[in-house]
């Protein structure tokens, strides 16, 4: 274990980069943050013998800088073929839903009506769902921002695309939006290290998410947390 734990962290602490923009992920403050990840993260530094240090951002892709730049030895990132040209991944832990919202006068009713000519999206630059769209969609536009339903609002957009619960959460505090209740994504939520990391130190970090899920280690915590309709990955 103590080779692991020198691959993995090498300054002797454990690095772990939190993303604070995914509210089913990661709650509170960066000076104090919780949720599944965190839990994952201490889990991973006390299984090891090393402290852990929480690198906290409030999107995605950030989050994933830190990774891709030495700044950070672990992440906690939907696996998308981007983001593996350069991160090892585990299996996923949690499994967590993509959808659209729109205006509710809005013609459009289902997914595929969504991609179409002359429909603009607001997405949350560098997220799972904004990669994700950029590879699949077809005929509809991608905007991307910081917030992407801020861009939805400011531009008037057609559609907004995020994660079910806080998007769920915003439509039910404005009701000239509604969500689209089919999900045009499943987004696989799981802990990645950087690909120069030794094969064992990745078999360890995915030996040991598939005992914390099978044990009820990331049920119990996503509970915890609040998080009552997010679904553990089988």
């Amino acid at each position: 274990m103590t080779s692991i734990a020198t691959d993995l962290a090498p300054t002797g602490v454990l690095r772990a980069s939190i993303n604070l923009g995914n509210p089913v992920l990661a709650q509170g403050t960066p000076e104090e943050p919780t949720g599944v990840t965190v839990d994952l993260a201490a889990e991973i530094g006390a299984r090891l013998g090393v402290p852990v240090e929480f690198l906290c951002f409030d999107a995605a892709r950030k989050s994933f800088e830190a990774m891709t730049s030495g700044a950070a030895d672990l992440c906690f990132l939907a696996i998308e073929p981007v983001r593996a040209a350069e991160v090892a991944f585990t299996a996923p832990y949690v499994l967590i839903e993509g959808v659209y919202a729109v205006p509710t006068d809005s013609p459009l009713t289902t997914i595929d009506e969504v991609d179409a000519p002359g429909v603009r999206i607001g997405v949350n630059q560098g997220s799972a769902y904004d990669l994700y769209l950029t590879r699949t969609l077809q005929h509809a536009t991608l905007v991307r921002g910081t917030d992407g339903i801020d861009l939805f609002r400011t531009d008037s957009l057609e559609a907004t695309a995020g994660i079910r619960q806080p998007l769920t959460k915003y439509v039910a505090a404005n009701d000239d939006v509604r969500l689209i209740e089919e999900r045009f994504m499943q987004i696989q939520q799981a802990v990645g290290t950087t690909k120069a990391r030794h094969p064992e130190t990745v078999q360890f970090l995915h030996d040991l998410i598939e005992e914390l899920k099978a044990s009820g280690f990331v049920a119990d915590s996503l509970q915890r947390a609040g998080q009552h309709d997010a679904t553990v990955a089988p």
